[in-house]
């Protein structure tokens, strides 16, 4: 196939490997009507994976979500095959088989000869780049990355990878099919992670970092990204849900196919646990147990209830300060006005990026008596709120402003000094990491979104939460970090400073690339 060559319509699939990824793409394709071989070099593994479906279409028709005869048509358009020969007249196959540039290239080249000249062959691949697997070919151009997510069923993203020497209209086919599956395509350049793998590198690697600094607990930092960020999950319980001996070779691949890119940087803590065997959910024991399968957490102790004599909170950042001024006027505790705290005052500053110790010193202020309080999030309605504590920080004081922040039953967590607390930090991460795959072109900024969203199930995704919290303020925690850690992995993309400092939004991509006329 070459961009002057048609494609014809996809009706007829080969699909190569019958484990999860194969039986679940059979599954949404064979409800869309398409007729589906099934090949895989266990014999054994067909039957298995045709009797699968037949017992999941039973499951969906005894529950009322797939008609009878729909199920039935289903199941009739999926055959197995007991050799690639009966490929030869399929408009599409797509490979699901183990993650082997050796072996997949090895498959490829065996397809060329046996399937028909438009033809698309496709690669499920979460890892591998699709030119490395194309370069096997006579005819690269043909071949794409159609990454499923697991459960394909559920999981309502595919991405479609275009390789170096790809043709655009196989990727045009696939992009085509997603939506007759009833998926949403994503389409992304050749890079390591495409998409939704390099886009989750912030959630868990900042997870893992903050943890690794003695910060919080991993409950902690669960809890925060929950109830404080409006997270479905913590980057701890999303590591224990996808299994160490998953996630951390992604990790460790992606990190070094950037060339030790830092803002990939992996963790010893999870290379600790996965060699111990506390992998996740599966094994019953990760960074929580799983009696009975069920997570376990320690309770939280009771908030102290003894309330400070009076408050000063810091005018530092006028918008922080306002934002804490009506939660403190329901507690009673009256407000220190004046220029510098009284003697007996709780000091409260408002820090975006640097750690409480570098607040209290810009402002000159009684490290013993400071505690920080995190504004990035809206703390007025928050489910859960953060304080943080200077290392000279004394019992009565941390123990004052908790009861003070936690007096209107809005849980409060207390982490020791971090630059960027838990929830600026770990935000701020994902949304650099998703302006720089903008930066690099590597997928639209809608698409970006799109594939974090529906891969990742993040409530936004990195560019328009960016553009909710502000742009201008990321910015200012990423430059604080910086500076407070000199760790390059916080260097802020050029694709979040530009539009930071222009005012515009992070979905927008430059004005001179868009078609004359267009809106901006």
């Amino acid at each position: 196939m070459t961009s002057r060559e048609s494609t014809r319509a996809i009706e007829t699939i080969g699909i190569v490997g019958t484990g999860a990824m194969g039986r679940g793409i059979a599954q949404i394709a064979s409800l869309s009507g398409l007729t589906v071989r099934l090949f895989d070099t266990n014999p054994a593994a067909v039957g298995a994976a045709r009797d699968y479906l037949a017992d999941t279409f039973a499951k969906l028709t005894s529950k009322g979500k797939l008609d009878d005869a729909k199920a039935r048509a289903a199941l009739a358009c999926v055959s197995g095959a007991e050799s690639l020969a009966a490929f030869a007249d399929c408009d599409l196959v797509i490979e699901a088989i183990l993650e082997k540039l050796d072996v997949k290239r090895e498959l490829f080249r065996e397809l060329e000869g046996i399937v028909g000249e438009t033809c698309v062959l496709a690669s499920n691949t979460s890892s591998l780049s699709i030119t490395a697997i194309a370069a096997g070919c006579s005819r690269p151009e043909r071949v794409a990355g159609f990454h499923f997510f697991n459960p394909v069923p559920l999981m309502k993203v595919v991405e479609v990878i275009d390789g170096l020497r790809g043709d655009r209209a196989a990727g045009d086919a696939l992009m085509d099919l997603a939506r007759r599956v009833g998926h949403t395509p994503v389409r992304a350049k050749d890079m390591p992670g495409f998409i939704v793998n390099h886009a989750g590198r912030g959630m868990n690697t900042e997870g893992l970092r903050v943890a690794g600094e003695g910060v919080a607990s991993f409950a902690d930092i669960d809890r925060i990204m929950r109830e404080q960020a409006g997270f479905r999950l913590g980057p701890f319980e999303l590591l224990d849900l996808t299994a160490l001996d998953v996630s951390h070779p992604v990790m460790e691949s992606i990190y070094h196919q950037f060339y030790e890119e830092p803002r990939f940087r992996p963790s010893p803590i999870t290379a600790t646990r996965l060699a111990g065997g506390l992998i996740g959910r599966k094994a019953g024991e990760g960074f929580y147990a799983y009696p009975d399968g069920k997570q376990q957490v320690e309770a939280v102790a009771p908030a102290p209830t003894a309330l400070p004599a009076r408050v000063w909170v810091s005018r530092q950042h006028p918008e922080a300060r306002e934002a804490l001024l009506p939660i403190i006027a329901k507690t009673g505790v009256p407000l220190d006005e004046s220029a510098t705290p009284a003697a007996d005052a709780l000091i409260v500053v408002t820090p975006f990026g640097t750690d409480a110790t570098t607040a209290a010193v810009e402002e000159q202020l009684d490290a013993r008596r400071v505690v920080a309080i995190d504004t990035l999030f809206p703390v007025a309605e928050a489910q859960r709120r953060t304080l943080m504590t200077t290392p000279a920080t004394t019992r009565a004081a941390r123990d004052a402003a908790h009861a003070l922040f936690a007096h209107d039953g809005v849980p409060v967590t207390v982490i020791r000094d971090s630059a960027g607390f838990v929830a600026q930090r770990v935000a701020a991460t994902i949304v650099n990491i998703g302006c720089d795959i903008a930066q690099q072109q590597i997928a639209t900024p809608e698409d970006i979104d799109l594939a974090v969203t529906l891969g990742l199930g993040y409530p936004k995704g990195p560019l328009a939460l960016g553009d909710a919290l502000g742009a201008a303020t990321i910015l200012t925690i990423l430059r604080n970090m910086t500076a407070v850690l000199g760790d390059p992995r916080y260097r802020p993309s050029p694709w979040l400073a530009r539009r930071a400092q222009l005012g515009l939004s992070l979905t927008q991509g430059d004005a001179a690339d868009a078609p004359d006329g267009a809106a901006q």
